[in-house]
C-alpha cells in the first residue's frame, strides 16, 4: 500500500495536479530516496513506451 502513495505522489507531480494540503501530507509519509527511485522507474517506463511506439510507427511506414 505504501508503494501506491509513492506512485500517486510522483504521478501527481508529473502531471502537476493535487492540492497543497494533500501534497504536504503525502510528503510527510514518504522518504525522499524512495520517491526518487519511483520517479526514475516511472520516467524510464514512460520513455521506453514512447520509444516503442515511435519504432512501431516507423516500422509500419516501411
Amino acid at each position: 500500500m505504501n508503494l501506491l502513495v509513492y506512485i500517486r505522489t510522483v504521478l501527481w507531480s508529473f502531471i502537476g495536479i493535487g492540492s497543497r494540503s494533500g501534497s504536504s501530507e503525502d510528503l510527510a509519509k514518504v522518504k525522499p530516496l524512495g520517491l526518487f527511485a519511483v520517479a526514475i522507474v516511472l520516467l524510464a517506463a514512460f520513455l521506453f513506451t514512447i520509444f516503442g511506439l515511435a519504432n512501431l510507427a516507423v516500422s509500419t511506414l516501411k
